[in-house]
């Protein structure tokens, strides 16, 4: 008897069909296919540690450039400061004015403590100091050289013969 869904009855095939999709029909056989779905996603999987594998020194590299290049910066900006500390500390007003040995004295000791590292012997920076004119205000100039060691660039370079040297100049008028 047709089914007033259907326009013909279902045959027995389907009728099996459907009473054995119960909650507690049997699982039905591993097919050729469902090998070949495995198979690939496993593929895949191996892929992905491949394709990881290939790009993680990259990103280490640009990882450890950022870090580096942060640590160039904040050593540039601590030899600016240094040498804005010294021509501070030349040209104010004293009875006795600085000399050039305190001035030095002044920009070593501001690196000192500030100037990154990681445990190696400090290098000092070089301090070089002169007298100039500004208009009709005499000025007092201050330079500060300073090679830069790094985790790892800095060493390299100095290894190759081409230290990586920051400078650092500031001109101040007398009071």
């Amino acid at each position: 008897m047709p089914s007033p869904l259907h326009d013909k009855p279902p045959s027995a095939a389907g009728r099996i069909k459907f009473l054995r999709a119960g909650p507690h029909a049997p699982k039905p056989a591993v097919t050729p296919g469902a090998l070949e779905r495995r198979a690939c996603g496993q593929a895949q999987g191996g892929a992905a540690a491949v394709e990881f594998a290939l790009i993680l020194p990259m990103l280490l590299i640009l990882l450890l450039g950022a870090i580096e290049g942060s640590l160039a910066m904040y050593d540039k900006a601590v030899i600016t400061n240094a040498s804005r500390e010294g021509a501070r500390a030349g040209i104010v007003a004293r009875t006795t004015p600085l000399s050039e040995g305190d001035i030095r004295q002044v920009v070593q000791a501001y690196t000192q403590n500030a100037v990154v590292d990681f445990g190696q012997p400090k290098t000092l920076p070089v301090v070089a100091i002169s007298q100039g004119s500004l208009g009709a205000n005499a000025t007092l100039i201050v330079s500060v050289s300073y090679t830069f060691q790094g985790l790892a660039l800095g060493r390299l370079l100095g290894t190759l013969g081409q230290p990586w040297v920051m400078n650092a100049r500031t001109v101040m008028v007398y009071e």
